[in-house]
């Protein structure tokens, strides 16, 4: 008889803690939603959240035909030769930028069978600096430092015979670089739905 009264006080005993934490648990879980309904909130959609100041500014990285997001730094045309080398541009583009196997950075033809157009093609200076900072080195894209673009790019610039070879490129002299073909480009009408295409696809 004993034992049964230990057995059920215990068993008592045990529910008891077994409700206290469920409703614990409960509480944190609704504590937990509406917190994250409130950030929600704002969000025509209810889902996600208003990004914070420096999220914005870690994700915008785009530069401008005018280049007036250009971070601070410079690289000559030697320096960007020596990076060129060392951060494995070669290995994809050759040597002097023609052997490939990717795509030739001097020189080279315009074809719009593959959207292909070379870099004294591209209107603004400033685009090739964007791109290399965002997209290169193919195998780790934006772990360049921007003096290393900046580099990078007076070389390349160079090379395509665009500036001198004692030219330094920076946030000021980048965006003064008249490209060969400038006046060739036409800036698009802004795109609303229904908008044809400036182009047509070849076959």
């Amino acid at each position: 008889m004993e034992v049964s009264l230990m057995d059920s006080s215990r068993s008592k005993l045990l529910l008891q803690t077994c409700t206290v934490s469920a409703l614990a648990l409960v509480l944190v879980a609704a504590s937990g939603a509406g917190v994250l309904a409130q950030e929600q909130a704002g969000s025509p959609s209810g889902l996600g959240r208003t990004p914070t100041p420096a999220e914005l500014l870690a994700w915008d990285i785009s530069i401008g035909p005018a280049g007036d997001e250009l971070p601070e730094g410079s690289g000559s045309v030697g320096e960007g030769a020596g990076v060129y080398s060392q951060r494995g541009c070669s290995e994809c583009h050759g040597p002097t930028g023609v052997e490939g196997p990717a795509l030739v950075l001097v020189g080279g033809e315009v074809s719009r069978r593959t959207n292909y157009f070379p870099l004294d093609y591209w209107p603004f200076a400033t685009s090739i600096w964007d791109f290399i900072r965002r997209a290169m080195p193919y195998h780790r894209p934006g772990h360049l430092t921007a003096d290393e673009v900046y580099a990078l790019t007076a070389f390349l610039l160079n090379r395509n015979g665009i500036i001198e070879a004692n030219a330094v490129m920076d946030k000021e002299s980048l965006p003064k670089v008249v490209m060969p073909h400038r006046d060739d480009y036409v800036i698009p009408v802004a795109w609303e739905p229904g908008t044809p295409r400036g182009f047509k696809r070849q076959p």
